[in-house]
């Protein structure tokens, strides 16, 4: 059984990974989007650690998670032991097989915990499916998308969010998510969106009706 990405169940965690963070912060209302969740958000303490790293070039996405997680919108959580141990699995080993902290401390809280795992990196979903076959996964946009966001922002809000998060936080968008984000934010705004592939750039703008 892969990996599933759906945001479903109100009474276990959606744990973020990095990306996720800087691609929320990156819409420019991050406060809106995770307001309108009914299911907690949680950062495990690598993901502030590697934010940090980002003070040094002049990013504000460090100060930015700190008021999230005053106002309560985020909470920040550490490993337990068991967690610790999967920790340790995910990030020694072959490159190609091993994951940086941020993405495998949010893997390993999220499956001690019966969490879902916010991840955008193809190579995290992978090895994350493979490793932890019961896990549920979701993305960036999977939050964006999400039947409550959709509630709270009018879809113009939205696709501005949603462009700002492509420009600005460069976010990724797997390819079943493709046609519904251009489709979204327009073929204009899309051909601008240098982390969308070429592919999904020169996408042909669907009808407004099957965005939703």
């Amino acid at each position: 059984m892969g990996s599933k990405t759906f945001l479903t169940d109100l009474l276990s965690p959606i744990v973020a990974d990095t990306s996720v963070i800087i691609n929320l912060i990156a819409t420019g209302c991050p406060e809106l989007i995770l307001g309108a969740l009914r299911t907690r958000m949680v950062v495990v303490d690598a993901v502030p650690a590697e934010l940090d790293l980002g003070r040094m070039r002049g990013r504000n996405n460090s100060a930015r998670l700190s008021e999230l997680v005053d106002v309560g919108l985020i909470e920040i959580a550490t490993l337990g032991d068991d967690a610790a141990r999967s920790f340790a699995e995910l990030i020694i080993g072959p490159a190609l097989e091993t994951l940086d902290d941020g993405e495998a401390a949010t893997i390993a809280f999220a499956a001690e915990h019966a969490g879902t795992a916010l991840i955008d990196e193809r190579k995290a979903i992978r090895i994350c499916a493979e490793r932890f076959p019961g896990l549920r996964t979701g993305s960036t946009v999977d939050v964006l998308l999400h039947a409550e966001v959709r509630k709270k922002l009018d879809q113009e809000t939205l696709a501005i969010a949603v462009f700002n998060a492509l420009q600005n936080g460069r976010m990724r968008v797997l390819t079943h998510h493709q046609a519904r984000i251009v489709n979204l934010i327009g073929r204009e705004r899309a051909v601008l969106c240098q982390s969308l592939p070429i592919s999904a750039r020169c996408l042909p703008e669907p009808p407004i009706a099957r965005l939703f």
